[in-house]
């Protein structure tokens, strides 16, 4: 199997930004890699988390509880990783990145359930998405942690329609804690993301070399 390197946050965080600025990084120094971004909003598979995220299922995140809407994405990173090229990449040796992976059901959907049952959604979510469903478990996550009044700022200046997740300043907030949390129970890497892009750029270059060579 290869290496799956996951870069999550809350929405704002700069996950896509991150992620462009490694690939170009990467291709430079001629380093073979693939990379794909969840939700794939573009394929059918994608169609029941879309669903949920329009307000299809309810105009807020708590309209769905956390085992439900994380089905929903899960199956879409099931999917994907069946049939899409990353999967058979991964499979062969080849190192994978992604912006967002199991790693945001801990935090968009682990915020749904009262604190104290936190670490056991955590441990169930690992445990259905890695060895019930068969998905790649990631080599790292590097969170990209950052408080949530910075992140509401970087979203609203996108000039873009917001989904749920997005439009609740509330529910951003609590994100932003329950990423913390996943972060400690479940092992990721974090770095500083109210930093400017190039400074967390290098350190993200500097964990990656370590980690890929």
């Amino acid at each position: 199997m290869g290496k799956l390197i996951v870069i999550e946050g809350i929405d704002g965080s700069g996950k896509s930004t991150q992620l462009r600025l490694l690939s170009e990084r990467l291709k430079r120094d001629g380093v073979p890699f693939q990379s794909v971004r969840f939700p794939r909003y573009s394929r059918e598979h994608s169609a029941l988390a879309r669903l949920y995220l329009s307000g299809g299922l309810g105009d807020s995140p708590g309209g769905v509880n956390a085992y439900a809407a994380s089905s929903f994405f899960a199956a879409d990173r099931f999917v994907s990783y069946k049939t899409e090229p990353w999967g058979t990449y991964y499979d062969g040796g080849g190192i994978v990145f992604a912006d967002r992976y199991t790693t945001s059901n801990a935090i968009h959907q682990g915020v749904k359930l009262p604190a104290r049952e936190r670490a056991d959604f955590f441990r169930w979510l690992y445990d259905y998405e890695f060895r019930l469903l068969g998905l790649p478990a990631p080599s790292a996550v590097f969170h990209l942690a950052l408080p949530a009044a910075l992140a509401r700022e970087r979203i609203s200046s996108r000039g873009e329609g917001m989904d749920i997740h997005e439009r609740d300043g509330a529910y951003l907030a609590e994100c932003a804690e329950c990423a913390g949390a996943a972060a400690e129970v479940l092992g990721w890497t974090a770095a500083d993301a109210s930093r400017g892009e190039a400074d967390v750029h290098a350190e993200l270059c500097e964990a990656v070399r370590r980690l890929v060579g």
